[in-house]
């Protein structure tokens, strides 16, 4: 598979700016929860790795449940390269934009698997059933991404055809899903070979549902 970019899940995580104390913990969130996940991530774990006092936290959110929807948030944020700069997003033909981005979330599988995870579907695995303002925020992102995906899909729909009964944006979900799951197989081996297998059958089911040989 050809990767049309590479870089981890989505992008390599963004300095924060120098004394900003609030991005500094959102960069922390992402690093921790990914790592150890949202229940063993203590307040003062963040803390550490983002260099800032408990006070600073505080002074910024006033829980750990605050910082992970307002983390949840700029992971979303964070996304928006893969739609609106990358070199795929700039070729002619819907289906070429769509290959390309899924090349590029393959290329982003190496490395540490807590490196390219996706912060949002590893968070709410752990809290969807005990906090609704986390459960609601990941929905959020993960279905901005969805619908992000889903102008590409649909013009290669018109483009190329599609079975009865597809929508663009069941499509976008089948893509969230298969990259999931991928991340999760990789957690059970602590190897990403396994998700790129994922992402690979995932190019090929995207090429012969549009007849691309």
């Amino acid at each position: 598979m050809t990767a049309t970019h590479s870089s981890s899940d989505p992008l390599p995580a963004p300095r924060a700016p120098r004394g900003s104390a609030r991005d500094k913990l959102i960069a922390a969130a992402h690093q921790e929860v990914r790592r150890h996940g949202y229940a063993a991530t203590t307040v003062d774990q963040i803390c550490a790795a983002a260099g800032v006092t408990k006070g600073a936290f505080f002074h910024h959110f006033e829980s750990k449940e605050a910082l992970a929807v307002a983390a949840a948030e700029a992971w979303t944020e964070r996304a928006r390269p893969m739609f609106d700069m990358l070199p795929h997003t700039k070729l002619e033909d819907p289906l070429d934009r769509l290959l390309g981005h899924i090349d590029f979330r393959f290329s982003l599988l190496h490395g540490p698997v807590d490196g390219f995870t996706c912060f949002v579907g590893t968070m709410v695995q752990d809290a969807y059933a005990t906090s609704e303002p986390i459960r609601l925020a990941c929905e959020a992102s993960i279905a901005a991404y969805c619908e992000a995906l889903a102008p590409d899909i649909e013009a290669a729909m018109q483009a190329y055809g599609a079975p009865a009964g597809m929508s663009a944006l069941d499509l976008a979900r089948h893509i969230q899903s298969v990259l999931q799951g991928g991340f999760v197989l990789a957690k059970t081996t602590n190897d990403p070979a396994i998700a790129r297998e994922s992402v690979a059958h995932l190019t090929r089911y995207v090429r012969m549902l549009f007849g691309r040989t």
